[in-house]
């Protein structure tokens, strides 16, 4: 068989051009938006299981809020209870089986077992109800240690904050008193430029008025400073309220004043009853001052009060609907000498966190301007702090 070959034309020797059959542009396009679109569904995919990672790590943060000292330590105490009753429980199987195993397979079984079984039984002992407590020591002494080297830098702090506190009470009491003094010594010398004017008498009252000021402020003063003797009694919170109520009586009917009294529980503790009642007349005095002053449609005030959890300490609330105290104000509302009123000495509010102090308790202040305002106060029941003297 012959082959023939066929001469080629020059145009001839070009490259064929690829077959176009019309979708293959399309195809590819469309190869393209369908990566990009499970790249994207990806992204989607991985976005929403962080999403609900998230969620669920926030209603777990959710379900276990802040605990208090109280359930803290039902916590703790029902977490020994249960080590203490699986150690029992397994206690009781171990003797329960060694029992049995003395009754049908003899005493050379029963003791093997007893003596394997009884190492993971001590095991479990140590590690159950030995342990803890051996945790628990070797780390209160070393936050000891650790205090012991500390305690000169906080004592050095807490000398600074304290020297930087008389400075600022030096500074107000001078202007405290400085300022009604001078005011005075000047009328006094318009009276004797001109001892004959008849404005002299008018003088003169301001003058006694300005000096009646200084002598209320080292009054309070002298409260302040001094280290009052708390004679404790036991008593009712509910007593305390109804009496620092009726100092107010005719004040709150003239102002329409609308008193709201939530005692609950028997709220005994013991106390200074005098001087609990000196706090509770300052608290309700300086809100039926806000209500007249802001001129308070509707004024109320509510006094709340109950027992903790654990029964351990006393808790009232006095709540009003007055204008409230703007959060600058609010931060220094218990320093010495701060007033926001007119012929106020500053000292009301200092001198009773002296004394909440000094039964051992703590007053807490929260407001919101045009809102109102809330003080708490928290009594423990067996008063251990200040100086006391028991009647």
């Amino acid at each position: 068989m012959r082959v023939v070959g066929i001469p080629l034309r020059a145009d001839d020797n070009r490259r064929c051009p690829e077959p176009d059959f019309g979708w293959s542009a399309d195809m590819r396009d469309d190869s393209e938006d369908w990566e990009g679109s499970r790249v994207r569904r990806r992204e989607r995919q991985r976005a929403a299981r962080e999403q609900r990672r998230a969620a669920r790590g926030a209603r777990r943060e959710g379900r276990r809020p802040p605990a208090s000292p109280e359930q803290a330590a039902y916590r703790a105490a029902r977490r020994r209870a249960n080590l203490k009753f699986s150690f029992v429980s397994h206690l009781v199987a171990y003797a329960t089986v060694c029992c049995f195993l003395l009754m049908v397979a003899g005493f050379r079984a029963a003791f093997i077992v007893a003596l394997a079984w009884g190492i993971g039984l001590v095991l479990h002992y140590f590690f159950a109800l030995v342990a803890p407590d051996l945790r628990r020591r070797l780390i209160d002494s070393e936050v000891s240690r650790e205090i012991e080297t500390t305690r000169p830098l906080e004592r050095r702090s807490l000398e600074d904050k304290h020297a930087r506190s008389l400075e600022q009470l030096s500074a107000s009491i001078a202007h405290e008193i400085r300022n009604p003094i001078t005011a005075a010594k000047s009328l006094v010398q318009q009276m004797g430029e001109d001892p004959s004017s008849r404005e002299n008498v008018a003088y003169a009252n301001v003058a006694l008025e300005e000096l009646d000021r200084v002598e209320r402020s080292i009054s309070h003063l002298l409260k302040y400073a001094r280290e009052e003797e708390l004679q404790l009694c036991e008593l009712r919170i509910a007593e305390v309220v109804d009496s620092a109520l009726e100092t107010f009586r005719e004040r709150i009917a003239r102002l329409g004043v609308t008193v709201v009294r939530e005692l609950g529980g028997e709220g005994a503790l013991m106390g200074d009853a005098e001087k609990l009642r000196r706090v509770l007349i300052n608290l309700i005095g300086n809100a039926l001052d806000a209500f007249e002053e802001a001129r308070t449609p509707s004024p109320s005030i509510k006094l709340l009060a109950g027992e903790d959890l654990a029964g351990r300490e006393v808790w009232l609330r006095v709540r009003d609907n007055g204008p409230g105290i703007d959060p600058e104000k609010l931060a220094r509302i218990f320093s010495p000498f701060y007033t926001s009123k007119a012929s106020g000495t500053g000292l009301g509010l200092a001198i009773s966190k002296k004394l909440i102090d000094a039964h051992g308790g703590s007053i807490e202040a929260i407001s919101t301007p045009g809102q109102g305002s809330e003080f708490l106060l928290t009594l423990p029941k067996q008063a251990g702090a200040g100086r006391v003297r028991v009647s």
